[in-house]
């Protein structure tokens, strides 16, 4: 298979991660006689810097000729006045908007060796594996905003359209996976969320009679997520709150630093795969950021923009193997961490 894949570095600790990605895409091209051709464009801060907006028309431009996208972080305290009117996060909400991607799932697994790093008792942590389906375009986010001398709004809308066909993906992923599907909402105060819960019901009773449809509460379902991670398969909701939920599952790893994600449109849409952290302009430069939840994305590229679903697993196994080593980065080690290049290479050999 040949295939051409944007890499989007972005800010902060986003070129070391990516490199290491992207190595381990080489590795497995190599290994089941792929060709991946790669190319590296800006986005974020460095973008601001170097163009003056946050999404060159270049950027896009490549990243709408690709068969997917690899996807480092942006943002950093250099960008960060709240009254910029450019800012690095503008340049993701964007991409994502101009390519049409309105679901972003996040897969959370536990993994026995990370779970001491987790502030959650060990014995609620055991065999926890479910998925996020977080909706990308509406909401919050993305609606009308307004702000005086004496307040400030902020729009959430949704239409019919853009809930139907997050729910749809979310069903049809439960369906694969063990056929439960939880719909996150606060039906009991927002009407966005009453029109989200119809939906969900109609959708589940007309088309996916087969899924077992729960409704949570978004105030109830951050308690649950801590307290019975368990039980749950597949969890979809609307932008902020997904946001949100995400963040908090982050903790049943033990790191961010193990979360990866793919931002998915339509049938023929260029997806985009990037870890759920953010640049961590703390330690960049430093060598030591983990590069598993990036490389972990790549897996989930392989697996949703090229149908190479053996090669995403081999990576995925590969993951998994080093972290049995004990090979962890700083965020995961209570001690004898290792760099992000020596994490890298115990992979290639693993893959190898």
């Amino acid at each position: 298979m040949h295939a051409d894949i944007v890499v989007l570095p972005g800010d902060g600790i986003g070129p070391e991660i990516t490199v290491a990605a992207v190595e381990v895409l080489k590795k497995i091209a190599a290994r089941f006689g792929h060709e991946f051709h790669f190319s590296e464009h800006d986005i974020g801060g460095i973008a601001i810097d170097r163009h003056g907006e946050p999404l060159p028309g270049a950027t896009l431009e490549a990243c709408r000729q690709a068969d997917a996208v690899l996807l480092g972080a942006v943002g950093g305290p250099k960008w960060s006045d709240p009254n910029a009117k450019v800012r690095p996060e503008q340049g993701l909400l964007a991409i994502r908007k101009a390519l049409g991607l309105f679901a972003n799932l996040r897969p959370v697994r536990t993994h026995p060796a990370a779970i001491h790093a987790s502030p959650i008792k060990p014995e609620l942590l055991a065999g926890v594996d479910f998925v996020v389906v977080r909706e990308l375009t509406g909401g919050i986010y993305f609606g009308d905003k307004s702000r005086d001398a004496d307040s400030a709004s902020d729009l959430c809308r949704y239409t019919v359209v853009e809930i139907e066909r997050v729910l749809r993906s979310a069903f049809q992923l439960a369906r694969q996976r063990r056929r439960r599907l939880t719909s996150v909402d606060k039906a009991n105060v927002l009407e966005t969320s009453r029109l989200w819960r119809d939906i969900a019901t109609r959708i589940g009773r007309e088309e996916f009679p087969d899924v077992e449809l729960e409704h949570q509460l978004v105030d109830s379902m951050a308690m649950h997520l801590i307290a019975k991670p368990r039980a749950y398969d597949v969890i979809v909701t609307e932008n902020m709150f997904g946001d949100i939920l995400t963040d908090e599952a982050s903790m049943l790893a033990g790191s961010l630093g193990l979360l990866p994600s793919a931002s998915l449109g339509g049938q023929g849409k260029v997806g985009i795969y990037e870890p759920i952290h953010g640049s961590a302009p703390d330690i960049a430069g430093k060598g030591i950021a983990n590069p598993y939840a990036t490389v972990l994305s790549a897996a989930l590229l392989l697996r949703h923009s090229l149908g190479l679903d053996a090669e995403a697993a081999h990576i995925e196994a590969a993951v998994s193997a080093v972290l049995d080593a004990g090979v962890l980065t700083a965020d995961l080690a209570r001690d004898g961490a290792v760099s992000t290049t020596q994490a890298t290479e115990a992979l290639l050999r693993q893959l190898g």
